[in-house]
């Protein structure tokens, strides 16, 4: 199982392209994978035949397990490999994460006709501990390298954890689902550990039977919560926000959509949207203000040369922010297209882990559903977000009496430890007056 981030701990094979006993080639995929923000076909490095399907699927495997083995062609595939693929590489993926069954030992345990050839980045199997590159618990409990960092942070007990994943092994999720419940805090040692679904079933008490539907959480949704309260409870906000006259930089969209030359079927070939000047506005402050283009990395600030600008994008269950890096540099209509093509594959859940990791800031735009104004959450280890409020005509006062005008409210969520006040209102500033004289952006 490849390593898809720094944050993701396993993955879930949804689908298996090659049999056991099918030539395999270097470049051909052999299964498909999903974590809680992609889906993505794994390619084979090496040549042979495909010896033994260890993780069917449906099943989830943690980071570096070994999932297949391909032995040299000719080698040959021992029956009960044969008959273990033929029973488990079709069955069908459960439905939630509760649902989800251990590896089951045998298979691990079988052996391959002849030793098998290496998948990298894969490796073999031996130990829980070399497996996972894991802890033991006072009481054998085997805890992720992942699911210790998150318990941590979260003041969570891992003595009062229930252990889901394979082996027994506390994972990533199920230190979300006691933040989520509420259960192991270290700061409250005397309360007792809830079991799973108790947190649940306190709630669904103020509630008539049959009045709701549960809707299990997929691992998506968990990963947000815990990543929006660890954001919200240990990054100390304040909120910036100021009205933007777009009157100008709408007449200078209009243009610019007027004259996109037509594609071959009579399309134009770019539309620009508020959002991708938006994007380009910010990308211009970041380097006027240099010293609001950093992250918190715990012990030092991290001060960026270019701005790679984070866009959220909403996707079924949740959303994504992808990356446009270097964004100072590239034109509007670039960053039209980057972005149209990036919107695209994250709702497909095809974006690779390097297009939405990293990023000095991001923009989150809800304008298009009518949205006024709101403050968005900062994404760590980022310093600031842009929320972006809806274009609107609103009155203003003018030397001459009272006038209209376009104006839309943006509001700069900043980490205080890296972007002090008076800094946040500069890069505020520096990014109103791109949005209000729109020639800057294009040169």
């Amino acid at each position: 199982m490849p390593q898809l981030g720094e944050t993701v701990a396993e993955g879930k094979i949804t689908v298996w392209f090659k049999a056991v006993g099918d030539a395999i080639k270097p470049g051909d995929n052999l299964f498909e994978i999903e974590t809680d923000k992609v889906s993505m076909e794994v390619p084979s490095t090496s040549a042979g035949v495909l010896a033994e399907i260890r993780v069917p699927a449906g099943e989830v495997a943690p980071v570096g397990a070994v999932v297949a083995t391909i032995a040299d062609a000719g080698a040959g595939v021992s029956p009960k490999a044969a008959a273990t693929a033929a029973m488990t590489a079709s069955a069908p993926p459960p439905k939630a994460p509760a649902q989800r069954a251990p590896a089951a030992s045998s298979i691990v345990a079988t052996p391959a006709p002849r030793r098998p050839v290496a998948l990298e980045p894969f490796r073999e199997v031996r130990t829980p501990e070399q497996n996972y590159g894991t802890a033991r618990l006072a009481g054998g409990t085997i805890v992720t390298p992942l699911a210790r960092r998150l318990a941590s942070e979260a003041g969570i007990d891992l003595n009062r954890v229930t252990a889901s994943g394979p082996h027994g092994r506390i994972v990533a999720s199920d230190i979300e689902t006691a933040v989520a419940g509420g259960a192991g805090r270290t700061a409250a040692p005397a309360r007792t550990a809830l079991a799973p679904g108790a947190s649940a079933d306190r709630v669904k008490a103020n509630y008539a039977p049959g009045s709701y539907e549960e809707i299990p959480l997929d691992s998506m949704r968990r990963t947000i919560a815990v990543r929006l309260i660890e954001a919200k409870q240990t990054i100390p906000h304040f909120y910036l926000t100021a009205d933007v006259t777009i009157e100008r930089l709408g007449q200078v969209r209009e243009e610019l959509n007027a004259v996109a030359p037509k594609s071959a079927d009579g399309n134009p070939t770019f539309k620009l949207s508020i959002n991708d000047f938006v994007i380009k506005a910010l990308a211009l402050a970041l380097q006027r203000v240099p010293a609001a283009n950093a992250v918190w990395a715990e012990d030092r600030i991290l001060r960026f040369r270019h701005s790679d600008v984070g866009v959220a994008v909403a996707i079924e269950g949740g959303l994504i922010t992808p990356v446009v890096r270097e964004a100072e540099a590239k034109s509007v209509i670039a960053i039209s297209t980057e972005m149209r093509d990036l919107a695209e594959r994250a709702r497909a859940r095809r974006l690779k882990p390097q297009e939405f990791q990293g990023g000095s800031t991001a923009v989150s735009n809800l304008g298009m559903y009518g949205v006024r104004e709101f403050a968005a959450i900062i994404n760590p280890p980022q310093a600031t977000i842009l929320a972006v409020g809806a274009g609107q005509r609103r009155p203003i006062e003018t030397k001459d009496g009272i006038a209209f005008a376009s104006q839309m409210s943006v509001t700069l969520s900043c980490d205080h430890r890296v972007v002090d006040g008076a800094l946040g209102a500069e890069l505020l500033a520096a990014f109103r007056d791109y949005i209000e004289h729109p020639v800057g952006l294009m040169i």
